[in-house]
Formats: structure tokens, C-alpha cells, sequence
């Protein structure tokens, strides 16, 4: 099943969403993908309640930026700043991605491609190999040439999921992988090979059963094709194994777009705004019980 999570801004998803995420853990289900928590601080003293910056919210705190968390391992990343911020301080990029689609937010390519690299990391840990007619192996989201999808890993709060830096770790080939026969695209690191893959994703067939998370896609990806695309492909592909259901998060005028790519794969979908049936209904899903708050 595939869950859409969606609301108006400020509707506190991410939030909901953090703590269904530490729920499930409580109970065995791991999730893996990312979150986008905001980053706040309180208006200055003299905001008159006057007119804000696009992107900056309503109340007693202003957004400045968002982040981004990597599911399972917990790494946080600076991933868009506010467009107006981003500016005045001369971080804003004309050509990149966000800009060109007139974003709220400045997203630099190198904070799309570390985060695009860790879906492609969950890729290569749940799909087979494939490989082009010569022989290539190719590199399961992207569509490259194993030799070509190198990837290097921007700014980090924390280090790779064994240890070392980021930079150290960042060349990951689609040959260090190898399909074992008959284990239905279980994939594993070839003998003598070093992998940064963190080892809970490298048996697809775990006993634990993990649900895909995907904070969010916004217009870069559902209109225009770009931004998160290995997010993208991971959930067009639909279920696989150990992975029954996902849950994606979309803005409310982009639900029936994401209904329109998303749902026949998953075999159908369930739209979720921020509360206890929504809880419900994803514990529901992983045979769960419902649990009583207090």
C-alpha cells in the first residue's frame, strides 16, 4: 500500500510524521528513506505581524531552512535554505534547480545529490543487478554505466554508516554488489569489497519488515521531472520484498499528481492528513495493534 501524507503548510506532517516513524521502530518496523524537518527560531522582537518572506510561515517562528534526516541511520543534512536568506547573503545559485523553478527555497545540487546517493544506496540493497547488453553493470536508479555513477557526498553532520568520512566513502560502484542466485534480488558485497551500504539494508528478504519514506516531493520532482529523481524511481518501482507499503509526502494540490504516477504500482493508495486515523491506519497495515494515548 502506498500511504500519501499530505495537508496545508505549517499542518505539522513532518512532525507527525517523526514520531510515527519512532512508533514503528518501538515495534520492529524500520523505516528507511528521508524526513524534512523545518528549522525554526522565534521572530525578532518588533515583528509587527506584518507580511513575511515566502517560506517563512505564520506564528511566533519563522522558517529558515530545511533539513534533511536519512533513514535508518539518522545522519542530518543541511538540504535548502530560505530563498530570501539564501539572496541577501549571496548563496542564491540563478541555475540551479530551485531557482529556475522559482522555489520558496535555494536547494543546491549538492545537497540533492547526497540525497539522491542515499536512495540510491537503498536501491542497490534491494534491487538485482541489471546490466546493458555489452555486459556493464548499471547502476539501479540512474540508468548509468557503473563506472560513471560515482558519487561525492557534500556537507554532513555525521559520518558514513561505517565510520568513515563521507568523503572517504563516497565512490561506491555498482560492482561491489553481486546478486545471490535464487535469493530473489537479496544483494551482498562482493568477496573482499569495502561497502558503505549500511549492513541492515543488504538482505532485502530481513526478517523486520521496513516501509519506505519519502519527505517530500514537492514540484521539482512531480512537475518538472528533476530534484529527487532516485527517490522517484525507488517508489515507482512499488513493493519488493520486506517492503510492503510507503509513505510519501506531497502538498495537497499535488496529491492527485502523485496519485496519478504512484498508485498502480503499490496497487492502490491511501491518502493520510496529520492525526490518530492516520497512525491507524499504518499500523493497521503492518498487522499492528492500536496503541491507546494516554
Amino acid at each position: 500500500m502506498l500511504f500519501i501524507l499530505t495537508g496545508d503548510v505549517q499542518s505539522g506532517k513532518t512532525r507527525w510524521l517523526e514520531r510515527l516513524v519512532a512508533e514503528l521502530a518501538a515495534d520492529g518496523v524500520e523505516s528507511r528513506g528521508v524526513l524534512a524537518p523545518g528549522v525554526w527560531r522565534p521572530r525578532e522582537d518588533g515583528d509587527d505581524g506584518g507580511p513575511h518572506p515566502l517560506g517563512s510561515g505564520e506564528g511566533a517562528y519563522e522558517k529558515l531552512g530545511i533539513d534533511n534526516v536519512l533513514l535508518p541511520q539518522g545522519e542530518r543534512l543541511r538540504f535548502a535554505r530560505r530563498r530570501d536568506l539564501a539572496e541577501r547573503d549571496g548563496q542564491l545559485n540563478p541555475a540551479s534547480q530551485s531557482a529556475a523553478a522559482q522555489l520558496a527555497w535555494e536547494i543546491s545540487g549538492e545537497s540533492l545529490a547526497r540525497v539522491n546517493a542515499h536512495f540510491e544506496m537503498l536501491a542497490k540493497s534491494t534491487f538485482p543487478e541489471r546490466r546493458t547488453p555489452d555486459g556493464a553493470a548499471v547502476s539501479t536508479c540512474s540508468g548509468q554505466r557503473a563506472s560513471d555513477a560515482a558519487v561525492n557526498f557534500p556537507y554532513s553532520e555525521k559520518r558514513s554508516p561505517d565510520g568513515r568520512p563521507f568523503e572517504e566513502a563516497a565512490h561506491v560502484s555498482r560492482e561491489t554488489f553481486v546478486r545471490k542466485e535464487g535469493e530473489g534480488g537479496a544483494a551482498a558485497p562482493a568477496a573482499g569489497e569495502n561497502a558503505c551500504i549500511p549492513a541492515a539494508w543488504r538482505t532485502v528478504a530481513a526478517a523486520r519488515p521496513w516501509l519506505l519514506v519519502v519527505d517530500e516531493l514537492g514540484r521539482l520532482e512531480l512537475e518538472r521531472g528533476c530534484g529527487l529523481t532516485a527517490a522517484l524511481d525507488l517508489v515507482e518501482r512499488g513493493p519488493v520484498p520486506g517492503c510492503a507499503h510507503a509513505l510519501v509526502v506531497v502538498r495537497a494540490r499535488l496529491r492527485d499528481r502523485a496519485e496519478e504516477r504512484f498508485a498502480a504500482a503499490w496497487g492502490g493508495c491511501e491518502a493520510l492528513a496529520p492525526g490518530d486515523g492516520a497512525r491507524k491506519a499504518v499500523r493497521r497495515a503492518f498487522g499492528l495493534a492500536s496503541l491507546i494515548d494516554n
